[in-house]
């Protein structure tokens, strides 16, 4: 998170060239948005093979955008989710199971802080806007579900893409669609070793850690109400 932190301040203070001229009415906007959570899953998984599945998921979304003038602007996004967890097609025929096995590995929360910069093109009411910057996720409760012992994942910086609109249905309310695009990745590590079978102890250490690099690059629909101040 420290991290995070001074490269936000680094970013924010980079910008701040922008604000000199042409400054908008109002600075800042916040929006609340409803986000459905949609990973593009890819993964390679050691020892027992297989894809990861990674369950879609619906959040809340709070976000606040300050501008620097009427095109440039710098928006944090903060909001959590909760996904489901599995494997599919792994090999478990070592432990005595199928060869083309699905996984449980329970479920997980992503806290997802990103920020991006954006450039707004305003015509009336209608303001479409394009955006990019850094995401961080931290991976937390993790739960490993019924069948393995244990489960971690790495917490990771990602590239984040965006773009949407607002339109303005008053002064200073408006409705405001976004899609993102999180170009995240993580190091899953399984510890398996309880599912040793008796009298196998060499399979232990085999068992005992299974990593997956994993691809999660979700999409993120938005659609919410704002206002501006």
């Amino acid at each position: 998170m420290k991290k995070l932190s001074i490269l936000m301040v680094m970013i924010m203070a980079g910008f701040c060239a922008f604000s000199q001229s042409n400054q908008p009415t109002e600075k800042w906007r916040i929006r609340l948005r409803g986000v459905a959570v949609m990973p593009q899953e890819s993964a390679t998984i050691g020892v027992i093979g297989g894809e990861a599945k990674i369950s879609n998921s619906f959040i809340p979304e709070l976000d606040f955008t300050y501008f620097f003038n009427k095109n440039f602007a710098a928006e944090l996004i903060l909001g959590t989710t909760r996904h489901q967890v599995q494997t599919l097609g792994s090999d478990l025929s070592a432990i005595g199971a199928s060869s083309s096995a699905d996984v449980d590995l329970g479920k997980v929360w992503l806290l997802p802080p990103t920020l991006t910069l954006q450039y707004h093109y305003p015509v009336g009411k209608f303001n479409p806007y394009l955006g990019a910057g850094i995401n961080y996720t931290i991976f937390y409760s993790a739960d490993q579900g019924p069948t393995v012992k244990d489960i971690k994942y790495k917490d990771k910086f990602a590239f984040a893409a965006q773009a949407g609109f607002d339109y303005d249905i008053s002064d200073k309310f408006f409705v405001n669609v976004d899609l993102k695009k999180i170009f995240l990745s993580t190091t899953a590590t399984v510890d398996a070793s309880n599912l040793t079978p008796a009298g196998s102890p060499q399979l232990a250490p085999v068992l005992g850690r299974i990593d997956a690099d994993v691809k999660i690059k979700p999409w993120l629909l938005g659609f919410g109400l704002g206002y501006k101040f």
